[in-house]
């Protein structure tokens, strides 16, 4: 099952785009025992698809294979390494924290690992926040709590003095873990380095409970998201099947991207409509989201109704306000809904009993599962190997299954969005049950 949306992406990329930069020449024999060692010339092909393979014009495009490297640009004896945690919580930050530092400390032995403190306040002076020294009996437990033991800051900060601090500090390279607007922050602070000449490394690890970063299956957290969410809707679902013509509303994160909606909302099949930010559908009149509800309660007796933050925007009155980082503030679209779902079933001579469940932080802010503890494992992991190679301007991805190196401007340009016209979409549709809605507008 795939989302078009990333097929449409793939088909615009040349060689070109999938260049790595590097420090420079990578000539120190690397210290890691391994018998899996990576050539830079190992290559995933991206774009597999059969109308791809048979196009004679086509030109195959590879990403650099993830993985340890023979040779290393840094010595690691004389390199420090640092991490900054940026943007909201996540499931999951600390597992990839702890693994960058046992990766860093036992298999190259590097000089320290420098927590910056509280995002990229953490490297202005003004801000006063210590640098933490992470060493292996520091995180040796931080896996088993949520959160991020650094700290975590949204808006931009003054790249300057970004890269005076990191000067100062003489780190080799940052390893920024962050969603699509850490990146486009950790590109900046690149193309300052790069101004300045300096031998100093850019590696992205990809962090969003959202699911909208390109280039990746699935970011870390978003499992173990969906599975606090799946609780949700069970606890929604007993709430409607209790009482005569119940209605269940479930508020999930998803500024921009429905994933989390969607992938909860099939994992557990008691959700009978799906409401994203990417289908801008009509409220009012045949096929709107009322009409269809009422048929459902009238047919079933009960309803439960997921919406994902973001979905509905296009109904509600633009604030005109912004968050530190720059995102728009929402409008309060479940509100309006439950207001207009009253009014309409009042019309309807239908008496409902609405319970609304929002669990939002409740579900970024929880360990990570098993399943994200192993991928953030593998991710801090691979962000040491990338950057004690000399590897900069990268984020660590994955496509067919295979973890990868990508450029950071294939993934700052745009969000990955739930295409409505995918068969994952449709998937969902199955799932659920619902039909597709009317359009605003239309």
């Amino acid at each position: 099952m795939r989302n078009t949306q990333d097929a449409a992406l793939i088909e615009r990329l040349t060689p070109a785009d999938a260049a790595v930069p590097q420090l420079g020449q990578a000539a120190c024999d690397s210290p890691k025992c391994s018998g899996a060692f990576i050539e830079d010339e190992s290559g995933v092909l991206v774009g597999i698809s059969r109308h791809n393979l048979a196009d004679p014009q086509a030109v195959p495009v590879f990403f650099e294979e993830a993985g340890p490297r023979r040779q290393l640009f840094f010595a690691p004896h004389k390199t420090k390494v640092a991490v900054v945690t940026c943007g909201g919580v996540c499931p999951g930050i600390n597992d990839v924290i702890r693994s960058i530092v046992m990766e860093a400390h036992h298999h190259y032995g590097v000089a320290a690992v420098l927590g910056i403190r509280y995002g990229l306040r953490g490297f202005i002076p003004a801000c006063r926040h210590d640098v933490m020294e992470l060493t292996p009996d520091a995180v040796a437990e931080i896996h088993e709590f949520g959160g991020t033991i650094l700290g975590s800051s949204r808006g931009p900060q003054a790249v300057d003095e970004i890269v005076d601090a990191m000067e100062r500090l003489g780190i080799g390279f940052c390893v920024f873990i962050g969603g699509v607007g850490t990146m486009r922050a950790a590109s900046a602070i690149m193309a300052e380095i790069t101004a300045r000449e300096l031998p100093m490394g850019v590696v992205c690890i990809p962090k969003t409970v959202d699911n909208d970063i390109h280039f990746v299956s699935r970011t870390f957290g978003f499992a173990t998201a969906v599975e606090q969410a799946a609780e949700a809707i069970a606890c929604a679902h007993v709430e409607a099947s209790g009482a005569p013509y119940g209605i269940g509303l479930v508020k999930l994160m998803g500024r921009q991207s429905g994933f989390i909606a969607a992938e909860a909302s099939m994992g557990l099949k008691h959700v009978n409509m799906v409401l994203v930010p990417e289908d801008l559908f009509a409220l009012e009149g045949p096929g709107g989201v009322l009409d269809v509800l009422e048929k459902r309660l009238r047919s079933r007796g009960h309803a439960v109704i997921v919406a994902a933050e973001g979905g509905g925007q296009h109904l509600v009155d633009d604030t005109g306000r912004f968050d530190p980082s720059g995102n728009p503030v929402l409008g309060d679209f479940c509100g309006l809904l439950a207001a207009r779902i009253k009014a309409h079933c009042k019309a309807a001579g239908l008496p409902i009993t609405l319970k609304a469940i929002d669990p939002s932080y409740i579900i970024r802010s929880v360990p990570a599962n098993t399943a994200d503890a192993v991928y953030c494992g593998f991710l801090g992991r691979l962000a040491v190997h990338a950057g004690m190679a000399g590897k900069t301007g990268l984020m660590i991805g994955s496509v067919n299954d295979r973890f990868v190196h990508v450029p950071l401007p294939l993934v700052t340009g745009e969000r990955k969005r739930v295409d409505i016209a995918s068969d994952y979409w449709q998937a969902v549709l199955d799932s659920t049950g619902q039909p597709r809605f009317a359009q605003a507008g239309g």
